[in-house]
Formats: C-alpha cells, structure tokens, sequence
C-alpha cells in the first residue's frame, strides 16, 4: 500500500466499513503518523467526501450520515469472484435465486465501467457449473433462520418432515449448515433424539427461535459430518475392502460419501453402506491399485462378472 492514493482509498474504505475510526487507529492500520492521516482526511474532503472530525486526541472520523458512496470498483480477479458466485447462487437450489441472482447483477452492472461489465457477463454467458440437480427448499427461511441461529449459537424450536411423511418437532442447537449431493443439510445436536443428526432444509418446515444459547463444538465442521453420515447411511449391503496403497492416495481416487476410509498400519480399510453392489463393482475396478474384497461375498461375484464382461467386450 505504498502509494499515496492507495492509501487515501483505504481511509474511505476503513470508515465506510467501521463507521467511526480514530487517527491513531488510522495511522496504525497504514503504517503513517497521524499528520500524514490528517492530509488523506483533508484529500478525500478535497474530492468531494464529506467527513466529520471530532476534537481531541482521541477525536474520530466519520462519514456525514446519508452520504451516497461513489460507484463500486471492483478488480478483474473481485469481478470474476462475483460473477462465479452468483453462477453459484441460482445453481445452489435456494428458492427464488434466478430472480435475485438476476437483480443483484444488474445493480453491479449500474456501477460498474463498461470493459468491467463485459468481462461479468462473458462469464454468466459462457460459464456453466454443475451443483447435481439441487433440491430446493420451499423458500430460504429455513437457511436464513437456521445460519443465523447458528452464528449467534441460539437453540431453536423446528418442525420437520421426514422422507417418510411423518411430522416431529423437537429443540435444536444447528452448528453448521451445508451444501452436499444436491441437497441443503444443518447438523447439529438433535434434543429429541439426544444426539448429533443433519437434517434436510428442503424438508424444514419451521424454525422459531428459543431463548436459550448452546456451545458449538470447537472446530466443528458441518460439511466433514455430512460426509461421513452419508457414507455410513445404513443400505442393503455392508462392504469392507482392503485399498493396497495409502490414505492419501486413496482419498484421491474415491469420492468422499462412498464410505470411511480407516488406515490400518500398511493398507486403508473402506467400509461402505450400498444398495447397488454392480454399481460398487465398478467403481472398485476402476482404481489404479489392487485390493481384497471382506464382505460380502456377493461383491466378489459382481466384480467378477463385471470382469467377464470385459473380456467378452475386449475379444
């Protein structure tokens, strides 16, 4: 930040963000005294920024109240993040998101220069991101409701309805919410059932917030239990297989919810939940490494009539 321009910019930025900022503050923040804070003050006055300075040396600035903020600029790599992240936002399955996505791009699009606004649309015209056919939840207060109880770690009251059409309700403490195969999830600890459970938001149909605060598990991460409940739903068939390679390796060449990856001393256990063993065979013969089949026996017959077909194909 050595220019002097850069520097007057980031005063403007630093009072819009903070609404009042003293100049030692000021000056710490840019590396400057506090008679060089004074000049950026007086060149963004210059220019047509009205602050108030309060007196004293603990006096503050701030921005005169109902100031309009001149037009946002963005550089080329903050106009690509934006552009991507509303691709992100109508393909993520929040309700209404095309008509918002399409908003909020327009208002950029006012304030922004011409040759900025090409390149944002170039990207929305010509990018496309595949998020696995999104299942929306009905409208996104269940998300607004269930993030924000989630920050300030705020118990809630939810009604719910199961794959099965049965309705519950039940007090809840949401850690984290999280985006996986399709569907939004919140995890967090279940008080009707006593435990950690992850629930669908697309089946969330109410969330009343309770006067009672919880404490998230340090580190927790949403997303990482998602991964591991899914991989371990009970199926029709439980698997155990043998990777001959090691836990990074394997990471690389199997998605995370196929099943748990365990490192066992010279090899990686993958223990799975599946429905379908000719689909599980398939995805075993494709990896680059060898392997030994636990259970069920009847995966050895489906990998060995995969490799039948094969060599039919082949010859």
């Amino acid at each position: 930040m050595a220019h002097p321009t850069t520097r007057v910019l980031a005063v403007l930025e630093l009072l819009q963000i903070r609404g009042r900022v003293t100049g030692a503050e000021l000056a710490r923040e840019l590396d400057v005294d506090r008679r060089t804070v004074r000049r950026y003050i007086t060149r963004l006055e210059e220019i047509g920024v009205p602050i108030t300075a309060e007196q004293g040396r603990d006096g503050g600035y701030m921005l005169v109240a109902g100031f309009k903020l001149p037009p946002m600029m963005f550089t080329d790599d903050e106009a690509l993040a934006l552009s991507v992240g509303l691709l992100a936002a109508r393909g993520l399955g929040l309700a209404d998101a095309a008509p918002a996505v399409a908003s909020a791009q327009a208002k950029l699009e006012r304030v922004m220069p011409a040759p900025l606004k090409r390149r944002v649309r170039a990207v929305d015209e010509t990018v496309t991101l595949d998020l696995s056919r999104p299942k929306a939840p009905g409208d996104n207060a269940a998300l607004v409701a269930l993030s924000g109880a989630a920050q300030t770690q705020t118990r809630v009251r939810m009604r719910y309805r199961a794959a099965q059409r049965n309705e519950t309700e039940r007090d809840f403490d949401p850690y984290g919410l999280g985006y996986r195969e399709g569907c939004w999830y919140v995890v967090g600890m279940c008080h009707l059932r006593h435990g950690l459970r992850s629930f669908r938001l697309d089946r969330v149909l109410s969330v009343q917030p309770r006067d009672v605060s919880f404490a998230r598990p340090a580190a927790f991460d949403a997303l990482a239990h998602l991964t591991y409940s899914l991989a371990t739903l009970p199926r029709a068939h439980a698997v155990d297989v043998v990777l001959e390679t090691d836990l990074a390796t394997a990471q690389r060449h199997l998605f995370p919810s196929i099943g748990v990856l365990e490192w066992i001393g010279d090899a990686v256990l993958l223990r799975a939940q599946v429905d379908d063993l000719d689909w599980f065979a398939r995805e075993l013969a494709r990896l680059p490494f060898g392997f030994d089949i636990r259970r069920p026996g009847a995966l050895r017959a489906a990998l060995a009539a995969l490799g039948r077909q094969l060599v039919a194909l082949a010859g």
